[in-house]
């Protein structure tokens, strides 16, 4: 195969030469314990203590306020687990989304059977919340809100300042699954009246393997992980201290050129739509036009199936996705397709494609050209189509 082009950079991103770079000597050198009080060790803290400024800087946060975790999806676990158990005597009601990630809808559910209440917002077909909606599900029993900042499959991005406003002025505890904005999207979590953050190194040309939960100072959560006394005493296990280095310089890049970052990939994904908007028939873009991440591309071809999309696109060297890359080998369609208010057929057909600085416009336009063939081909099985095109 002579051409790859990767276009799934919302599953995850290679990690950037300069992060791995800053990461090696951690693995054989510079490998001591950052609890050991020896000179290898006390130097290893001090590369998690750099890499802890690092993010907070990015977050507008201060340093105390940032704990390592193994990803995003520890990190929401810990956030709504931790809140709901610390805050039980107070009440039992959380307040989510129907698009959330899994890690906050599985997690949701678990804590349903524990006995808390949870409601699920519904959003409108562009994927946006109701700030009424929210505001009407308040109750004297409610301590928590989890939104996700930007939607992983369709990109749009939710009213986040708005949210947090309402949350404080109810005294409620606001998280946000920020997994996908992270490294797309400029984040003050005090502008916001964001108490807890998630956030996961590989969607921003990090290693995998770790995250982060912002904590706003003076906000205490249960423990999800014990055992040693490490972050402060709230998240057990010895540091994954190379990835922390990493994660610390990969957040450092992704904020340095943000806005020049964004014109580009904003320009690229809004060439990649109109594109397809102009050579297929019974498409839909999902997610809103505007509101969206700066690298996300979500259509729905109507009478195909999205497996076979992308069995026949990677066959000719493309990657892409139908979904959340934490669920693609699942033959149920997206929940999120799904909440958009599309039906279970159009949800099937529908295909990711998500950008990232390395892509370009040359790869868009072969991108397109393939998939012009491989929809054709699929479609002249689908007898849905045949009908519908003799009907015309």
């Amino acid at each position: 195969m002579s051409k790859y082009i990767y276009m799934d950079n919302a599953a995850t991103t290679p990690v950037k030469k300069e992060v791995l770079e800053e990461m090696l000597p951690y693995f054989s050198e510079k490998y001591g314990n950052p609890s050991s009080v020896y000179s290898l060790g006390s130097a290893s803290r001090v590369a998690v203590e750099k890499a802890r400024e690092q993010v907070a800087k990015a977050l507008g946060a201060d340093k105390s306020e940032i704990f390592f975790t193994a990803g995003g999806s520890e990190s929401d676990n810990w956030a709504i687990k931790g809140a709901a158990y610390k805050n039980r005597k107070k009440g039992n009601h959380i307040i989510t989304t129907k698009i959330e990630h899994h890690a906050v809808l599985h997690t949701c559910e678990y804590l349903e059977k524990q006995g808390f209440e949870v409601t699920y917002l519904d959003v409108d077909s562009d994927g946006l919340i109701s700030l009424d909606d929210l505001k009407n599900s308040i109750k004297d029993t409610t301590i928590l809100i989890t939104i996700m900042f930007a939607n992983n499959e369709i990109g749009t991005i939710q009213p986040i300042k708005e949210i947090g406003e309402i949350a404080h002025e109810h005294n409620l505890l606001f998280h946000t699954d920020a997994v996908q904005a992270i490294g797309s999207i400029k984040i003050d979590v005090n502008e916001l009246n964001i108490d807890l953050l998630s956030m996961s190194a590989h969607k921003f040309f990090g290693p995998k393997g770790v995250g982060v939960l912002y904590i706003r100072k003076g906000i205490n959560l249960d423990n999800l992980i014990a055992g040693g006394g490490q972050e402060r005493g709230k998240r057990a296990g010895t540091e994954n201290l190379a990835s922390i280095v990493g994660m610390g310089k990969a957040i450092e890049l992704a904020y340095e050129n943000l806005q020049q970052h964004n014109e580009k990939l904003t320009t690229l994904r809004d060439y990649l739509i109109n594109k397809i908007e102009d050579n297929f028939d019974y498409v839909r873009l999902n997610g809103h036009r505007n509101k969206r991440l700066s690298g996300n591309v979500n259509f729905s071809f109507e009478f195909i199936e999205g497996e076979s999309l992308l069995l026949m696109l990677d066959m000719n060297g493309i990657a892409a996705s139908s979904g959340s890359a934490c669920t693609s080998g699942a033959l149920d369609p997206s929940h999120v397709l799904l909440a958009i208010g599309l039906s279970h057929e159009i949800a099937h057909g529908s295909l990711r494609l998500s950008l990232n600085e390395f892509n370009t416009k040359d790869e868009v336009d072969y991108v397109v050209e393939k998939l012009v063939g491989i929809v054709d081909r699929l479609r002249q099985m689908s007898p849905l189509y045949e009908k519908v095109k003799g009907a015309k």
